[in-house]
């Protein structure tokens, strides 16, 4: 099945306002800027986003949050933004923090079909609030439920028509699940090679996840901080 489609501005089309959003990257690595740029051209609004991190303040989801266009952030990083700061102080902006390892798998469980898990991760603290708390062994651990999507957006390294997705480095982090948890998952890929010429052992996202899939363009790779040595 060939899922490849024109650009980015067609497979968003019908993202509606008031989605829930799994958005894929680590700070800027591995973030889906074509998908993020037709989103602001397309001015939905009212928008949950699932993402570790909420960008910086002129790009990746920032640029979404310029607009005004995300009521709520589910997420676990969120220290580079500072649009985002002052959004959620004045009340604009909604915001669910979780321990990075939690939201990971939160993630990974929504797309597993596991409906919740148990972590001793932030027992006694401000995350465990109002969840349920039970003792395995001697050990509490507090009840997480699963994360699921409406869309999920991800960017791969290498791609097909199937859908086979290839991710590099550290946009490996949180992509690859990322891209199970949507009911509908579109990726965006640097390089679109022809079916079968991926290595089947290299596949991080097999095709069966992936509904819409094509070649991005102008991608920027921004780094969050550059650290020169002196």
């Amino acid at each position: 099945m060939n899922k490849i489609v024109k650009d980015a501005r067609e497979a968003v089309r019908d993202i509606p306002g008031g989605a829930t959003l799994a958005i894929g990257g680590f700070g800027l690595c591995g973030i889906p800027e074509n998908c993020i740029a037709a989103l602001v051209e397309k001015g939905i609004t009212g928008l949950t986003c699932i993402s570790n991190n909420a960008g910086v303040d002129d790009f990746g989801i920032g640029l979404l949050l310029q607009k005004r266009q995300v009521k709520k952030m589910i997420s676990s990083y969120v220290g580079e933004n500072k649009l985002f700061e002052t959004l959620v102080l004045s009340g604009e902006l909604e915001v669910e923090l979780n321990p990075q390892g939690t939201l990971a798998e939160r993630i990974r469980a929504g797309g597993a079909g596991i409906p919740a898990f148990f972590t001793p991760t932030g027992v006694g603290t401000l995350v465990a609030e109002g969840k349920e708390v039970r003792e395995f062994d001697g050990r509490k651990y507090v009840m997480e439920k699963a994360l699921k999507a409406d869309f999920a957006i991800v960017k791969a390294w290498r791609g097909d028509a199937t859908g086979n997705l290839v991710f590099k480095k550290t946009a490996r982090n949180f992509n690859p699940m990322i891209a199970t948890c949507g009911k509908i998952t579109i990726a965006e890929v640097e390089e679109m090679v022809p079916v079968g010429s991926i290595d089947p052992d290299h596949v991080d996202v097999p095709g069966i996840y992936v509904k819409r899939i094509f070649q991005g363009t102008g991608y920027e790779k921004r780094i969050e901080k550059r650290t020169i040595s002196k």
